[in-house]
């Protein structure tokens, strides 16, 4: 969770790194606090579209996350059958 304290921090950091440059401690420390704030920025969007539901035309409602997982594995399936299929023409070449 990022705390308004440390957005205060990645601030002050990118303000100083502009006037006078930052030391190797505070180019590792601003990297932490940017990672850790696109986490949480990451985390709260994926758990606010996990909570989605699409209503179709005819009432019927669908989950966003269950709709994804499910396009992933096909997507994952199609991968795999080109991948076996590339690997056949190498051998038969």
């Amino acid at each position: 969770m990022i705390t308004e304290e440390m957005i205060a921090r990645i601030n002050a950091l990118y303000h100083k790194s502009k006037k006078e440059g930052l030391t190797d401690e505070e180019l590792a420390e601003q990297a932490h606090l940017r990672r850790a704030y696109v986490n949480s920025i990451r985390e709260g969007l994926r758990s606010n579209l996990d909570t989605i539901k699409i209503q179709e035309p005819d009432g019927t409602l669908i989950d966003v996350k269950k709709r994804h997982e499910e396009k992933m594995k096909k997507l994952a399936e199609r991968s795999a059958d080109f991948m076996g299929e590339s690997e056949n023409d190498t051998k038969r070449s």
